[in-house]
């Protein structure tokens, strides 16, 4: 199996080290960008298989860089920020991030993060974990269409990341269903996720603000409590 590249975007020496080292150890390619400048310049000469984020970085932040990678590839991001910090990682799943980690960590679940974000992505590129099937999905003045990655609300096209894009599929494909918190983390992001259920409630949370009239006050994605979520058919 070829070396897979990690892209460590950091800017404190005793972090960069420590990091080389262990990666290292556990079969990496580590190639370093010590500014967000940097990172995305090094991005387009190492194209690697994972990048590996700081939030707070010089010249250009972690969450600026992260946005700006977004626009041009699907290369999973793992977001590293301060510990408490948790507006960062907010910002930072918003943009695009595929998961976050918190300083201080241990290099075993910061390994697992990293492997976990590989796989699903190199999923996905197959065929998606939250594909049905490729027929159009409408409900209400809400329409997806998963063979050209399409979403219109009330007529008007909506952007939409791809997990974000996936999580409305799966949603979408069992309207009137009660989908169970993990099923659907297990299907949008892998049963090996190791991260927190914070992902889905940030995504939960952005396609509220896509879709809905009031999302403060949600009546399609609507939220069963201790159980999941549930896309409500069209009255």
């Amino acid at each position: 199996m070829a070396t897979q590249t990690v892209l460590l975007v950091e800017d404190e020496e005793s972090f960069v080290d420590a990091l080389t080292v262990g990666l290292k150890r556990e079969g990496f390619r580590v190639e370093v960008a010590r500014d967000g400048l940097e990172a995305l310049n090094r991005f387009d000469l190492v194209q690697p298989d994972v990048v590996l984020l700081d939030v707070m970085l010089p010249k250009m932040s972690g969450i600026d860089v992260c946005r700006q990678l977004r626009k041009r590839t699907q290369v999973p991001i793992i977001m590293v920020t301060a510990k408490g910090a948790e507006i960062d990682t907010v910002v930072g799943l918003e943009v695009g991030a595929d998961d976050y980690i918190t300083k201080p960590y241990r290099m075993r679940e910061l390994v697992a993060r990293m492997r976990a974000v590989m796989r699903r992505v190199s999923t996905e590129r197959g065929s998606s974990p939250a594909e049905i099937d490729g027929s159009i999905l409408e409900v209400g003045d809400v329409s997806l269409d998963p063979d050209e990655h399409v979403v219109r609300v009330r007529g008007e096209l909506v952007q939409m990341p791809l997990k974000e894009f996936e999580l409305l599929h799966l949603l979408l494909a069992n309207v009137g269903r009660v989908l169970a918190r993990e099923t659907l983390i297990d299907r949008v992001w892998g049963i090996d996720y190791v991260g927190d259920t914070k992902t889905l409630d940030v995504h939960i949370k952005r396609l509220r603000a896509k879709i809905e009239d009031e999302p403060s006050d949600p009546k399609r994605i609507v939220t069963i409590r201790g159980l999941g979520y549930k896309f409500e058919r069209s009255r």
